[in-house]
């Protein structure tokens, strides 16, 4: 377990070392490389929040802020959109005995490649003013990982006994007050579990912010690949030090609903 876990670890410490290495340390052409920096440095953070020039590199036409805003809103619009779209389509499924057709309908928005289904989506984003705009970006956020909602979430509604709900109603609630009252809280790990998926999904894709962004709603991804330049280059350091910064929301996201998180994933696995 340790061995695996050094060996999965190995590239985000090798992430870490270079983010705060100089430019002359990025490459072996400066006397060979080494895992820890010899003269530790934070202008590569500097480079990315101020566009300032360190080490002699050219400065930044935009900062991360920007892209990181764009990130933050198209990723979170995107998981709200499959999470609430999704458990009501996995709810309807497993309670209402809707014919499983819809769940491999839902499930053919994955089957195709994503730069084949990207092609129409483009062209239809397009004839409706969407490109580059935050809310263009968020919808097909949410339909692209709307599947993984649905097929997640009708999982766990499938291991939660009916016989709760249906004596919600006996005791007077409506079906949609026992779902709001009664199925929800239960499930509440479940959708933490799912969204903390989703989100992750959102926030660390590229090719679909690449095809439907220009400039005003570029993500992080997308703004990390522009970084380079024609003096200097692949900015290998402040590439690193970006995905540092890229990795802190989900880390967040997940330390927080941490409580839900271990429940959720493992929600029906235990019968009694």
């Amino acid at each position: 377990m340790a061995f695996f876990a050094a060996l999965a670890l190995l590239p985000i410490s090798w992430m870490a070392s270079m983010a705060f290495k100089p430019a002359a340390e990025w490459t072996s052409a400066a006397g060979g490389l080494t895992f820890l920096p010899k003269d530790p440095t934070l202008n590569n953070f500097r480079y990315v929040f101020t566009g300032n020039s360190p080490d002699q590199m050219v400065g930044l036409d935009r900062t991360v802020w920007r892209p990181l805003y764009a990130s933050l809103l198209t990723a979170i619009s995107g998981t709200l959109i499959a999470v609430i779209c999704g458990t009501a389509a996995a709810y309807a499924v497993s309670r209402e005995r809707v014919h499983e057709s819809i769940g491999l309908s839902l499930l053919q928005l994955r089957i195709f490649p994503p730069l084949a289904v990207m092609i129409p989506v483009m062209i239809m984003w397009s004839f409706l003013g969407m490109i580059d705009t935050w809310w263009g970006l968020a919808l097909i956020y949410g339909i692209v990982t709307l599947p993984f909602s649905y097929w997640l979430m009708k999982a766990y509604f499938d291991e939660l006994p009916r016989e709760i709900e249906e004596a919600a109603i006996v005791e007077g609630c409506t079906p949609f007050e026992a779902f709001r009252q009664i199925t929800l809280p239960i499930v509440a790990s479940a959708v933490a579990s799912t969204a903390l998926f989703i989100f992750i999904l959102n926030w660390s894709d590229y090719l679909i912010a690449l095809l439907l962004t220009r400039k005003d709603w570029t993500t992080i991804p997308v703004y990390m690949n522009a970084l380079a330049t024609a003096a200097s280059g692949q900015l290998y350091g402040a590439k690193a030090a970006l995905g540092l910064l890229a990795a802190v929301p989900p880390i967040i996201l997940g330390i927080s609903i941490q409580r839900f998180l271990v429940r959720g994933l493992t929600f029906g696995a235990l019968k009694q």
